[in-house]
């Protein structure tokens, strides 16, 4: 391919020529970016679809529309484009935080977003997720995650049009948006599969269909099951076309074809329509799952990264400026190989949310201290998304070889921490619930607002036996890493107002199978309006929130994405370092319910490595001084500072 690359592009330039490209007025800064990009997309492709002999109609057809796309961006998102390219790194400034919510319940429609706008710079976001808001099937949609319509909104949100006067809204104050690319399946409502149902053998090829179960018999043997309280294996059975589909994840989300070019080609359209509509930000669900084949678990495969480096291929030539983040629930050294400034910029960083909460539940720290020493560093201009809650269940992410290597037992560990968060197990402060029981591999996962699973009770007769004053400090301690490891912080917002457990959330019938709505509660007005209380809870909470997001955008330090574990001395108090041009700063935090000190050779090392003769508490401006090793509160946190120089500021 590579050899006959120059007559390629020659034929390839002749035929955009004939179809009047050339003739348009912004065809150079179109074409600059072609002759910078066309080899690696062309290379991608060609690994993907090169042994077909209509190879150079669909790249032709693809560049094609990505000029149609780059023609009909808004002159706002072309001036964008050339100042924010991925290399910029905005995404990697102490001042970005990141919020998520879905538009109906925190706000209505996208209108009700646009309201809430002075909020969300109170709290300090520069980074909006809005969770699937696309036309999805009215009773079941996972959530919004089957998509009927990627050009249409849910009718009671509000338009495309509002959509896009919203992402215009947000960018002017300094917001980006982030919307979800759902690219491994469409819903069986979707106008593809509607056509596939009819009759259409192109659309047909479309999906993964099977006359027989044969092959599908075949997949199913590496296969696992991701719902299995919903259903078992991948592939459903559909009347009107008389085949087999493979749905990965529910019975009316299809899995999508790869292999054919025509979806690469058509999901590249529906991707850039969503980007000349404002998105600044692509949240790629479900990365993992996306290519297949037989004899594998059909996850993580190369193809996987081919395809999505392609996308990244084709966005860098109508709107560079769009940020790809995955989203892999996987074995961490998968999830390691989706991040790359030509792949995803930016990642879920799952293990450390699964992890905060496991040094939680065991007050120890070392399994957290372990992953983070081996898993946090990421490539430059990369960046992971930091976070304690999100939409989805907790699931237990660790690597067993992890855990083994501290001679803990991966199995065993999971079912405790299982127990544990369902409340089951003596001494637990949550009040989580299961979801996902596979009663042959015993796995499960949990559910639960990140209040509720770190104990916060408002109503003390529920369990007066509760430690308020510790369930607070554990809960901002989580997330407090959460705010200081190197990466981009997400809220999942509610948790800013110490939101609990949603009481309610199986009386409406289209949640009541699944357990992931008691984290989905609706807006609060009245926790809202005590935000600034601070005889409450939900007052102590708002102000910490706003503090340690003031604190972080005010230290370069915050920045830094690679952190430095040190040994504490003490099982259950994690501290690392992170080191900026002009500031050193070390977190310290005490998983532990009781006092817990660090050993004075550690803390003697921490100062010696500071070059320091003493340390701010950014948190609460308390002066530490290396002769006197602090005994941290349960569950506290310490920010300690010291610039550049050695002298505190």
């Amino acid at each position: 391919m590579l050899r006959g690359f120059d007559s390629f592009r020659h034929e390839l330039a002749e035929r955009l020529r004939a179809r009047g490209a050339v003739q348009s007025q912004r065809w150079p800064e179109f074409e600059h970016r072609l002759d910078a990009e066309l080899e690696r997309l062309t290379g991608l492709l060609f690994e993907l679809y090169g042994d077909r002999p209509d190879f150079a109609y669909w790249v032709e057809n693809l560049v094609y529309g990505a000029f149609e796309a780059f023609e009909n961006r808004p002159a706002w998102l072309r001036k964008r484009d050339r100042t924010f390219l991925p290399e910029n790194g905005w995404y990697l400034a102490q001042d970005v935080v990141g919020a998520v919510c879905y538009v109906d319940r925190w706000a209505g429609t996208f209108r009700g977003i646009g309201e809430r706008i002075p909020y969300l710079k109170e709290l300090g976001v520069k980074y909006l997720h809005l969770m699937p808001f696309f036309k999805s099937p009215e009773a079941e949609n996972d959530g919004g995650y089957a998509v009927s319509s990627y050009r249409e909104t849910a009718p009671a949100l509000g338009s495309m049009a509002d959509l896009a006067a919203l992402a215009r809204l947000l960018a002017e104050e300094g917001i980006a948006l982030v919307a979800d690319f759902v690219f491994n399946h469409t819903s069986d409502e979707h106008e593809w599969a509607l056509a596939a149902k009819s009759g259409s053998a192109d659309y047909r090829d479309f999906y993964l269909t099977f006359s027989d179960f044969r092959e599908p018999e075949e997949y199913s043997r590496t296969l696992r099951d991701i719902f299995p309280e919903s259903r078992r294996g991948s592939f459903t059975w559909n009347e009107e076309m008389q085949r087999w589909v493979w749905t990965t994840f529910h019975s009316y989300q299809w899995d999508l074809n790869y292999r054919n070019p025509a979806v690469f080609n058509a999901m590249a359209g529906e991707m850039l329509a969503l980007a000349n509509r404002g998105v600044a930000v692509l949240r790629l669900d479900a990365v993992a799952f996306i290519r297949k084949e037989k004899g594998t678990a059909c996850e993580n495969l190369p193809q996987a990264h081919t395809i999505i480096r392609a996308f990244q291929s084709v966005a860098r030539l109508a709107c560079p400026s769009l940020l790809f983040k995955s989203e892999a629930i996987v074995h961490p050294d998968y999830i390691a190989r989706y991040i790359d400034l030509h792949e995803c910029q930016l990642s879920y960083n799952p293990l450390l949310m699964a992890e905060l909460w496991e040094a939680a539940a065991t007050k120890e720290v070392r399994l957290l201290a372990y992953s983070m020493k081996k898993r946090h560093h990421l490539p430059p201009g990369c960046a992971w998304v930091n976070y304690l809650r999100c939409h989805d269940d907790i699931g237990w992410t660790f690597a067993d070889e992890d855990a083994a290597a501290l001679g803990i037992r991966g199995f065993d560990h999971r079912q405790f921490l299982n127990r544990f968060y369902l409340g089951e197990f003596p001494g637990s402060f949550a009040r989580g619930l299961k979801f996902q029981y596979n009663p042959l591999t015993h796995d499960m996962r949990i559910c639960g607002t990140a209040a509720s699973l770190a104990g916060i009770e408002r109503d003390m007769g529920r369990d007066p036996g509760k430690d308020r004053e510790t369930a607070l400090r554990r809960f901002l301690l989580l997330y407090g890493i959460v705010f200081a490891a190197g990466g981009l912080p997400l809220i999942y917002l509610g948790d800013e107002l110490g939101m609990e457990n949603d009481p309610d959330w199986d009386r409406d019938p289209a949640h009541a199978g699944d357990s992931r709505w008691v984290h989905r509660p609706l807006f609060q007005k009245a926790l809202f309006e005590e935000r600034h209380d601070p005889s409450t809870v939900t007052g102590r909470i708002f102000a910490r929130f706003r503090r340690m997001i003031q604190i972080r955008a005010a230290h370069a330090v915050f920045a830094v994405q690679d952190v430095q574990v040190i040994e504490s001395g003490h099982p259950s108090v994690l501290m690392f370092r992170k080191v900026s041009e002009d500031a050193s700063l070390a977190v310290l935090g005490n998983f532990g319910e009781q006092a817990a000190g660090v050993s004075p050779d550690a803390w003697h090392s921490l100062f010696e490595a500071m070059a320091a003769p003493e340390a701010v508490d950014l948190l609460s401006d308390r002066v530490f001084v290396p002769e006197q090793a602090p005994e941290l509160l349960p569950c506290e946190l310490l920010w300690l500072s010291v610039p550049r120089g050695g002298h505190p500021q």
